[in-house]
């Protein structure tokens, strides 16, 4: 009996003991985390640099000065998706063309492109996300239209996830011309857009070069390669001041590239008139794809966490204030989610092209 009860005292005084342990390591492991979470918290992940890159639809500097602000507001949000970031290096390529050997080179991490310049890239380029725009006043598809609804106003209640390319006629005579025909009713010949000076963005520019050269195949069965006066231009404000400045007749372009250039119309090309009173719409595309947003394939810092997280971070962005002041230097309001096949439309558009060489 005695020893029996020598070994219940002693089995009573070790399970004391191995509690005392317990109940101090579970205290230690609780002070140790400062939300009393058991588990520990990880630690972000560091990133030294992450590159951005812009196509130039617009004048360089005038995109760099706009974006300055996303670095800090992407390594914000980045921030709370588990990355800390040192340095957002953000730049404007010299070609849409430039930006996509980069995405696919893996010396961006991060292209803002059209679709058109995707679906050439999209062997190292991934589309992320699409971009949506204020839907405008004006969609149909009817170029009169346009001209007797002038101005071309954004619609504040209604997003759009597509945009057109539009051709536009300036204050040459010829582009008076053109205007004239085409407000009167009447139908357009081949050789009245052949005779014209046209200015065009690079072979891979949706808004630029692809879709006015599908809508002259659909027209006419021609090309912009079957006009002799059609010339590149250094991005859409370059092609805006030859047409201000009478050098070309006719440009083509995304359908509010000239609410982007209405100020630029009086005061740097030094027109009188508005550039409403002094352009005319004559040809209007079929529907194209917003912009995306691209990751590189090839980068050296991209995972498939870190390709969500820009993705969030875009999207959360363009709902800051701040981040609609920046986005607006492309007209974008916003993102949402993007699969490659939502530009199969555009990679039609890039084999139909092929095939006119």
């Amino acid at each position: 009996m005695r020893n029996k009860l020598r070994f219940l005292i002693g089995l009573a005084l070790l399970m004391a003991i191995i509690a005392g342990c317990s109940s101090n390591n579970e205290t230690e492991s609780n002070e140790g985390n400062t939300d009393g979470d058991s588990e520990a918290v990880s630690e972000n992940t560091s990133i030294d640099t992450l590159k951005v890159s812009f196509v130039p639809s617009r004048d360089p500097e005038e995109i760099v000065t706009a974006t300055e602000p996303l670095k800090e507001l992407l390594k914000e949000e980045l921030g709370n998706l588990g990355y800390d970031v040192k340095n957002v290096d953000i730049n404007v390529g010299t070609t849409y063309e430039a930006v996509g050997e980069a995405l696919s080179a893996g010396t961006t991490d991060v292209g803002l492109i059209p679709g058109g310049t995707y679906v050439l890239y999209d062997d190292g380029a991934e589309v992320v996300l699409t971009a949506t725009r204020a839907a405008l006043s004006n969609d149909s598809e009817n170029p009169k239209d346009w001209n007797e609804n002038k101005p071309t106003e954004g619609l504040e209640d209604k997003q759009a996830t597509y945009y057109r390319s539009i051709i536009i006629a300036g204050p040459s005579k010829k582009g008076q011309e053109l205007a004239e025909k085409v407000n009167n009713g009447e139908e357009l010949t081949w050789e009245d857009l052949k005779t014209a000076r046209w200015s065009v963005q690079s072979t891979s520019s949706s808004a630029g070069y692809i879709y006015p050269t599908l809508w002259l195949q659909d027209k006419f069965g021609k090309s912009i390669t079957d006009i002799d006066n059609a010339v590149q231009s250094n991005g859409y404000g370059d092609s805006f001041a030859k047409l201000a400045a009478e050098q070309v007749d006719i440009v083509v372009g995304y359908a509010d590239a000239r609410r982007d250039n209405v100020d630029k119309w009086t005061t740097d090309f030094a027109r009188e008139a508005t550039i409403w009173d002094e352009t005319n719409v004559i040809g209007v595309t079929q529907p194209i794809f917003n912009d995306t947003v691209s990751i590189s394939k090839n980068s050296e810092i991209m995972t498939d966490d870190l390709k969500a997280a820009i993705q969030d971070a875009f999207i959360n962005i363009a709902q800051t204030e701040a981040g609609k002041e920046v986005i607006a230097i492309y007209s974008h309001e916003g993102y949402q989610k993007a699969e490659g096949s939502n530009y199969d439309g555009e990679r039609d558009a890039q084999e139909f092209l092929k095939n006119l060489k």
